[in-house]
């Protein structure tokens, strides 16, 4: 049992580095394919794609973000019972519903985008949002078989249509710009044309999911036949046949299909709630922000652009975020298990570590952000306008870092409303200060409200689980360590920035694009050095929280013995 067991842990450890890669892998491709959206589209363009991509995430992540890690649950649970027929159902039943609530929504989309657009208060936006609700008929579905493999532990399928997905997608944006660009067609349609991309991408993860489900309807009929749960009853002892019912109970009466389409969507509408983060907090700027920009009689085209420049950090912010949220993925399965056993030190020790790491790496993240905001935006976005909003958007880095983390740690306990609940009271705080900042301080004021939001979003959750876990959070740790390290940091990486503009100055250069990516490179990487050896010599982190980090921990204490930079 207890090599069955390793083999189990090992298999799942496995399949969560895979998928991790895939996560990280396509999620940079589709967040930095942004900039080249701004850079060939202009920021109106650039305003008009982040007023609708935060509508259609939002409502994507209601319609199936639970659904596949429902999937996956039921499936693994018949999987180890051997009935095979029992999952084919709940694929089918699942995917028909889903399917049918895709169709749905793209229709009710397509046709309400004037409606949506009146919301939002911009003309602008119709097309755009037209273009991306076809989207809806090919995702769904595609994130139900992505679940269905995850419940038989094979995460390959999931990360090769993760890849391919981003893929199209941003490439098929890329085309688009190219050829409307050159047509000089309007903003509106540039942006329609960039979004019609997330159509094609999930066209292309549905196909490729279908392809691995064709390949596994086929070894599965040439290796099992029509040998499935009901015919193994009617052969079996009458010992095996009511050792099987008391297991299993499918053999004697099956679950109706609605009773079964319930079970599925009530588990799944918790895991849905919680996974509105980031979405939730940029419909309310979509819903919100160009609106309040009007109100100093900048029209449509100037609330648009100015939007824009707003969002020129988010990519940044999603990028650490996204890191974050993969990241977890190492951390929970030790929680679970932790709270399988009673363990309740172990349960302390795994969320303070979480949280330690999270806060560390997300305040490091911010702090990098924002001393060389300038030089990334011109880097990035061929100029220095909103530098200062795209300082203050990167301390979100730290607080969602620090949300996600705990949200996920309250879910691996058994908590699994409070996330969302919190985070609805995050999304009503940013609506408020939106009303109240905007107006006095325009994207700038827009980004102080998100920093807030985020903070109080976090603090929440941190504060249900300290409370639920009788965890205690030392201020050293958190606070007066981090604070050395992030003033290093920031030295060794505006240091670096000034030197190599004083280098590239003395030798003929002129502030530039190209004198951008120089300061940019050199601030990043003096500032990574810096976080690494003095993180090492404060002794922030032991060698024994070190090989608490599965897959990595013990390599890593082991490469930090030998260096001697390790206790």
């Amino acid at each position: 049992m207890k090599v069955d067991n390793v083999s189990v842990a090992s298999k799942m450890l496995h399949g969560a580095f895979i998928l991790t890669l895939a996560t990280v892998l396509s999620k940079l491709i589709g967040t930095l394919q942004k900039i080249p959206l701004q850079n060939m589209g202009g920021d109106i363009v650039f305003g008009i794609y982040n007023t609708v991509y935060p509508f259609y995430l939002l409502v994507i992540t209601l319609a199936i973000a639970g659904f596949p890690i429902a999937i996956s649950k039921f499936v693994a649970e018949n999987g180890a019972a051997g009935n095979d027929k029992e999952n084919r159902r709940i694929l089918r039943i699942s995917s028909l519903f889903i399917g049918l609530l895709g169709i749905v929504l793209g229709l009710c989309t397509y046709v309400g985008a004037p409606l949506i657009a009146s919301w939002i208060d911009n003309d602008h936006v119709v097309s755009a949002i037209r273009y991306v609700s076809i989207a809806f008929l090919f995702i769904p579905v595609m994130s139900l078989l992505r679940g269905f493999f995850q419940g038989h532990q094979n995460m390959v399928p999931t990360a090769v249509s993760q890849i391919v997905e981003q893929s199209v997608r941003v490439t098929v944006m890329i085309l688009l710009l190219l050829y409307l660009t050159s047509r000089q067609a309007g903003p509106e349609d540039i942006a329609a044309g960039a979004l019609f991309g997330s159509a094609a991408g999930g066209a292309a993860g549905l196909l490729v999911m279908l392809l691995y489900w064709r390949r596994y309807r086929t070894n599965v009929n040439r290796e099992v036949g029509l040998k499935d749960a009901s015919t193994r009853c009617e052969i079996a002892t009458a010992s095996e046949a009511i050792a099987t019912i008391d297991r299993v109970g499918v053999c004697v009466s099956q679950e109706s299909s609605w009773m079964l389409l319930r079970k599925i969507v009530v588990y799944a509408i918790p895991i849905c709630l919680a996974s509105l983060a980031l979405p939730l907090m940029n419909l309310v700027d979509t819903f919100t922000v160009p609106r309040l920009l009007k109100v100093g009689g900048i029209g449509d085209s100037g609330a648009m652009i100015q939007f824009g420049i707003y969002n020129r950090g988010m990519p940044l912010v999603q990028l650490i975020t996204m890191l974050a949220t993969s990241l977890s993925v190492l951390f929970i399965p030790a929680l679970a298990e932790a709270r399988f056993k009673r363990d309740n030190l172990l349960i302390q020790n795994q969320c303070r570590l979480s949280l330690r790491w999270f806060w560390l790496m997300g305040l490091a993240a911010s702090i990098g952000l924002c001393v060389l905001a300038e030089p990334i935006n011109v880097m990035l976005y061929q100029d220095a306008t909103g530098t200062d909003t795209i300082r203050w958007i990167a301390f979100t880095a730290a607080f969602s870092s620090i949300g996600l983390i705990s949200a996920a740690l309250l879910q691996g306990i058994g908590i699994v409303k409070a996330p969302a609940v919190n985070l609805l009271v995050g999304a009503l705080a940013k609506t408020l200060l939106n009303l109240w900042l905007v107006p006095k301080f325009g994207i700038t004021g827009a980004a102080i409200a998100f920093v807030a939001a985020q903070l109080l979003a976090a603090a929440l959750n941190v504060a249900l689980l300290v409370r639920s876990t009788g965890l205690r959070l030392r201020a050293g740790a958190l606070l007066a360590k981090p604070a050395l390290i992030l003033a290093g940091l920031a030295s060794a990486a505006a240091g670096a920035q000034w030197a190599a503009a004083a280098v590239l100055s003395a030798l003929g250069m002129r502030a530039g694009r190209m004198v951008a990516v120089v300061e940019s490179l050199c601030g990043v990487t003096a500032g990574a050095i810096a976080f690494v050896i003095l993180v090492a010599l404060t002794k922030l982190i032991r060698e024994e929280e070190l090989r608490m980090l599965p897959k990595v921990g013990s390599g890593l204490a082991k490469l930090l013995q030998k260096l001697r930079v390790l206790r």
